[in-house]
């Protein structure tokens, strides 16, 4: 008997357990290899961002850091001519094409009119300047690129030219991924007839796609429902709300979704998913049964669940810091199917989970893998529980047919790390009695 139940949502009070936002100068500067980041907040903050990018100061990243001393909050100083100092000196040094300043708590509590500032130093320096203020009262840490997608959003340049009825209507791919899998799913799409028009961001500000009515979007991650927003509202573009491509599943889902608007059939996907499925049966027979249970860390989880599903394991719980209904309803849906296809439980679905009330359930529940931010990841550990880092699926390539493997490398690590162990250990007991 196949399970017929719907998805089960509940909303706690827990609080955000997730890195700050303005960790996403991390991936981005180097997406938008012509951009410059100025990360403006106190001493906590450039603490952080030295931590967890893992760069000196003194290789010159692409970012650096306006530090907010007690003359700036208490506004004894002009913080204008400051950052007009800095800019002017960045624009220098390093010719960039768009300098980013990126807001954080501090500037959020005490007001800075950044958004004011920036137009009479951009106008000074000849340099676009775009604010995004991705600090840390958002959700969850991915949340900054939405910020800072959602800003450079307005900075597009207006579609000009009329399509023809024989042409195809541009598609703009919002999301930042690595140049090498921006182009695998731009051949996918390219494969079907379908011509990508540009994506956002693009690896160079100077060719930011054209947006405007009659251009439709699609998103690539979880965590852009600002961006979407913004597109549809500001832009007048059109969403195409599809399942996101991760894992074979989602990534036909996305291509079929796309083709569908702009009514073309698909070819030759069948064929495509269960090759790549075929690939995957090393894999798939250490976690087929197993248990898992997310703590929630970056809004990648729904998508990662829907895919562990298919690939046989059994979801406990998918905690999930924010939950965009409307934005995630594809990738919802798509959830539901899978699990009545694989005939498993729904798993439960909880929104700004407790982490006290999780680590009771995870006691009961005593899932073979937990995924968790790294705050719980050693404690959990302590007490005998696997885990695996939320964060590695942020920075892994994990979008498109081809990189399924990789969360499938990442998920069974830990789990392949315990069979090690246990093997080692039993050769060790033999060795001692033999000796």
């Amino acid at each position: 008997m196949p399970f017929t139940e719907t998805l089960k949502f509940e909303c706690e009070t827990g609080n955000y357990h997730t890195f700050c936002p303005i960790s996403c100068v991390a991936w981005l500067y180097q997406k938008i290899s012509d951009s410059f980041f100025l990360v403006i907040g106190t001493k906590t903050c450039g603490y952080f961002l030295q931590n967890a990018l893992g760069v000196m100061i003194f290789a010159e990243p692409r970012y650096a850091m306006a530090e907010l001393e007690e003359g700036d909050i208490s506004a004894q100083l002009h913080d204008f001519d400051e950052l007009k100092r800095l800019c002017v000196q960045i624009y220098q040094d390093r010719n960039p094409s768009v300098i980013v300043w990126i807001g954080t708590c501090t500037t959020e509590i005490i007001k800075m009119d950044l958004e004011g500032m920036a137009p009479k130093i951009e106008q000074i320096i000849g340099c676009p300047i775009i604010v995004a203020r991705a600090n840390g009262l958002d959700y969850a840490f991915t949340q900054g690129e939405d910020t800072v997608l959602a800003a450079m959003a307005h900075r597009c340049p207006v579609i000009q030219t009329k399509q023809n009825q024989e042409d195809q209507a541009p598609l703009v791919l919002f999301g930042s991924l690595p140049n090498t899998v921006a182009e695998q799913l731009t051949r996918e799409l390219a494969n079907q007839g379908i011509k990508v028009s540009g994506w956002l961001p693009e690896s160079r500000y100077e060719e930011l796609p054209q947006l405007g009515s009659g251009v439709y979007v699609c998103g690539v991650n979880p965590f852009l429902s600002r961006t979407a927003t913004t597109l549809m509202r500001r832009r007048k573009c059109q969403l195409i709300g599809a399942p996101f491509p991760i894992g074979p599943d989602g990534t036909r889902a996305w291509i079929e979704k796309i083709c569908k608007v702009f009514d073309i059939q698909p070819q030759d996907l069948d064929q495509r998913e269960n090759n790549i499925w075929e690939s995957l049966q090393p894999y798939i027979s250490l976690i087929k049964g197993r248990s898992v249970f997310f703590m929630g860390d970056n809004l990648l989880e729904i998508s990662l669940a829907r895919f562990l599903v298919r690939c046989g394991m059994i979801v406990y719980e998918i905690g999930i810091p924010y939950m965009d209904k409307r934005f995630q309803a594809s990738e919802l849906n798509l959830l539901e199917k899978t699990c009545q296809q694989m005939n498993v439980s729904m798993p439960r679905i909880v929104e700004k989970p407790d982490n006290y009330n999780q680590v009771q359930r995870i006691r009961a529940l005593q899932p073979d893998l937990v995924i968790t931010g790294l705050a719980h990841s050693n404690p959990l550990e302590a007490r005998g529980i696997t885990t695996k880092w939320s964060v590695e699926f942020t920075f892994a390539q994990i979008h498109g047919f081809t990189n399924a493997r990789d969360i499938l490398e990442l998920v069974t690590r830990p789990l392949r790390r315990n069979n090690h162990l246990k093997d080692f250990g039993s050769a060790k007991r033999a060795l001692v009695r033999t000796l």
